[in-house]
């Protein structure tokens, strides 16, 4: 397949190249349908969510009500933040037109006059990308009143995000633009029926939202067909650790795992053997190595080896990584990044990091083991929003597969002879 999101176009971050090549022409397109046609468009090319849930993007959209005397809002979600993840800002680099395209056509299919595109503040260089590209398309009419002499309007605020990484859930990042503390909110009520400043709002990934151009250009049928079925179209993949080419990858949904580090990431250094990969960044439950035959990036193969899409940040471990201070190092980042809301997050994630440190310090006991599965137990379903369950899924992953990695580690003498 050919790259679509991110073709390989010199300048195309620029709006002189970006309309040279077929650029906010899907615009032109939408904007002589109808908004619930444009719906209709997305939903049946099943376009699913890019940010983790994997969740019909057409269907997200008709939720938002038709008719309501209060402003409807949208939220493009770029504060990817999440370890092993770094597809995004490929977006905000080298086709940030695209996504704005996106932002528009949702904009209109939903009756909504203002978007804002959050990006992680630590973001600074593409959040000036950005800036750029929106004054750009807003200089050329696309953005603001009257777009196209359509009769529609509607603005585009990039809003720099506040730091932290639970101000990528859905409900803390409407917060945060609040003015807020970046708390998620206890649902129902969902964002769609009372989201920023109690209106009705829908949030989107930023990958998510860029494939909106592509589908009115050519149509629904046209996106169904590209990748695995029942989760289509192209799919960016960022690929870290043990591979020799590290990067992130355009490919259809439904490539194998094998060959996208064999042969889009160019396999391992020096041709070690793969002892585990995690497949959809940090949160994402760990699989083994050897059980990587037939395991595709698509939602369904994904689920059906134990693991998620999450957002495809696909990290590579070699025969002779030491997986316990890998774990150790994930608690360590959901431990400090939790925001203390909900009591089995805040306590339990501190939990988990400090029963990981004593293996990582050759201090674990036998009891331990069971103890780190029943604080993950404990704390994954009990929160507000996902975030204990990102914390709780690396560790009972570890557990069930690499249950021998800390059996090892295990104190082979007793405590009291390590303190003397």
């Amino acid at each position: 397949m050919e790259p679509v999101i991110l073709p390989n176009i010199k300048n195309l971050h620029t709006i002189e190249v970006y309309e040279a090549h077929g650029g906010y022409k899907a615009l032109r397109k939408a904007l002589g349908m109808k908004p619930e046609e444009v719906v209709e468009e997305v939903k049946k090319s099943n376009l699913r969510g890019r940010g983790g849930a994997c969740f019909p993007t057409g269907l997200k959209w008709s939720f938002m009500p038709k008719k309501t005397d209060k402003p409807k809002y949208l939220c493009v979600n770029g504060d990817e933040s999440e370890p092993g993840t770094f597809k995004d800002r490929q977006i905000f680099e080298f086709n940030p037109h695209l996504m704005i395209e996106g932002t528009l056509i949702a904009c209109y299919a939903m009756g909504i006059k203002t978007a804002f595109i959050y990006i992680r503040g630590e973001y600074e260089r593409w959040i000036r990308m950005v800036e750029k590209a929106l004054m750009d398309a807003r200089r050329r009419g696309y953005v603001g009143e009257n777009i196209l002499d359509s009769g529609f309007s509607t603005d585009i605020v990039v809003h720099k995000g506040a730091g932290a990484y639970i101000c990528g859930e859905e409900s803390a990042l409407m917060n945060s633009i609040e003015g807020e503390r970046g708390y998620p909110r206890v649902k129902p009520p969902f964002p769609a029926q009372y989201g920023l400043w109690g209106c009705p709002t829908t949030i989107n990934n930023v990958e998510t939202i860029s494939n909106v151009p592509l589908i009115v250009s050519n149509g629904w049928e046209w996106y169904a067909k590209i990748g695995a079925p029942k989760h289509p179209g192209p799919i960016l993949v960022g690929v870290s650790g043990h591979v020799k080419k590290p990067g992130v990858y355009e490919m259809p949904t439904g490539v194998s795992l094998l060959e996208i580090i064999y042969k889009y990431a160019g396999g391992v250094p020096d041709d070690k053997k793969i002892k585990a990969v995690i497949p959809g960044g940090s949160s994402t439950p760990i699989l083994r190595g050897d059980q990587l035959e037939g395991v595709c990036m698509d939602a369904d193969s994904m689920k059906a080896a134990g693991s998620a899409v999450g957002t495809a940040g696909l990290i590579v471990m070699d025969e002779d990584t030491d997986l316990i201070a890998v774990l150790a190092r994930i608690a360590k980042f959901y431990h400090h990044e939790s925001c203390g809301q909900c009591t089995p997050c805040r306590e339990g994630t501190g939990w988990l990091e400090k029963i990981l440190n004593r293996f990582v310090r050759g201090e674990g006991r036998k009891e331990d083991l069971d103890l780190l599965m029943d604080v993950a137990n404990n704390i994954e379903g009990n929160t507000i929003c996902a975030l204990g369950d990102a914390a709780a899924w690396p560790v009972q992953s570890m557990l069930r597969r690499f249950r021998d990695e800390f059996e090892r580690r295990v104190l082979s003498r007793p405590v009291e002879d390590l303190v003397a």
